[in-house]
């Protein structure tokens, strides 16, 4: 396993030199593992038919979850896209307010992109990521890069190289190791008409944000809470981002939570517990320190816990613990995304209070 240690190379030009191998080895068919700013990505060449169907065997994903496609600049979806030079305008408006950054845009897929990363689809997700790493390595590779969460299907996503090696060690070609993923949770992913726009995964893009750039309805597809059989982007269909302790969430009323959460810690005595907690809930979770993530009282406990969830649903798992308990956060702007990998990693124990 190779790995590339990228955290203190500041300078473009040195950027480019310590990544010049693993960008060979993605264009020639390697899988390359890399960070963005929501996670690290699992890469392959998304013209590379065989190249793609390795990230499917290395994750153990199923062959109809179909991939996201990175690109390092506008020039790239050629090959990625039917006729890039004609997008629908809300399209345009939303790539230059959201690109580079966490927004996916389902689009007609062109007929160049192996079939793998699109199982029996007309369309594709393509994103450009907001990250000097990634972009760089992707330039380098002189391809599209096909990239799904570089992790063992279903487990939480990879916010750092460590856990990437954690899942994949044996599996893949390398990871380009560029620190902690600053946003932690995945993009948002989007299908814009000239009607209305519609999430189909929540994630770093809120839809009030969107909203203001497009000047017209966005709303959330039905299946953020009815199960599909037909999956237009990664993570509608199949259990995610789940540790093997189960996962509780409360939301709603703050004495309410408070209540529920130290009444759970009672009836579990005996039993090893872990918490994911706003700043100032010490004493709530005391009996369960050291095993306890309390958020800084310096940003927003949405951002807090979409920064650190996966990482700490790993921590906990590691640490060997039954039951994880999380305060959640009201599902609006960047609480709808993490709340929704909440609702998955889970399984359903969401409980409103």
């Amino acid at each position: 396993m190779n790995v590339w240690d990228v955290r203190e190379i500041h300078d473009p030009s040195q950027l480019e030199v310590i990544l010049a191998e693993p960008a060979a080895r993605l264009h020639a068919g390697g899988l390359i593992a890399f960070p963005t700013e929501t996670v690290y990505g699992l890469g392959a060449n998304a013209w590379d038919d065989t190249a793609a169907r390795r990230i499917f065997r290395a994750k153990g994903r199923p062959a109809d979850n179909p991939l996201i496609v990175h690109i390092a600049d506008l020039d790239m979806l050629d090959g990625v896209i039917l006729h890039p030079d004609k997008l629908p305008d809300g399209v345009e408006r939303a790539m230059a307010a959201f690109w580079p950054g966490p927004l996916t845009f389902i689009l007609p897929a062109h007929p160049r992109l192996a079939p793998a990363v699109r199982p029996g689809m007309t369309t594709v997700g393509v994103r450009m990521p907001n990250h000097p790493v990634a972009r760089t390595l992707i330039r380098l590779a002189n391809c599209p890069v096909a990239a799904p969460s570089a992790n063992t299907s279903g487990k939480p996503s990879p916010t750092t190289a460590g856990d990437v090696l954690e899942d994949l060690n044996q599996q893949i070609d390398g990871v380009v190791d560029g620190g902690a993923c600053p946003i932690g949770v995945e993009s948002t992913v989007v299908a814009i008409t000239d009607e209305r726009a519609v999430i189909y995964r929540p994630g770093g893009i809120t839809p009030e944000q969107l909203s203001a750039v497009l000047r017209q309805p966005v709303v959330l597809d039905p299946h953020l809470t009815q199960p599909t059989d037909a999956p237009m982007a990664p993570g509608m269909k199949y259990r995610h981002y789940a540790p093997a302790a189960q996962v509780h969430v409360w939301w709603g009323d703050v004495e309410a939570i408070r209540s529920a959460v130290s009444a759970f810690i009672r009836q579990h005595a005996g039993q090893r517990l872990a918490a994911l907690v706003p700043h100032g809930w010490r004493e709530v979770v005391e009996p369960l320190h050291p095993l306890v993530w309390e958020a800084p009282a310096t940003e927003p406990y949405a951002a807090a816990l979409s920064r650190r969830l996966y990482h700490q649903l790993r921590a906990f798992d590691h640490e060997g613990v039954h039951h994880i308990l999380v305060v959640g956060v009201p599902p609006e702007g960047l609480g709808a995304a993490v709340m929704n990998r909440l609702q998955k990693a889970s399984e359903g124990r969401l409980y409103r209070v």
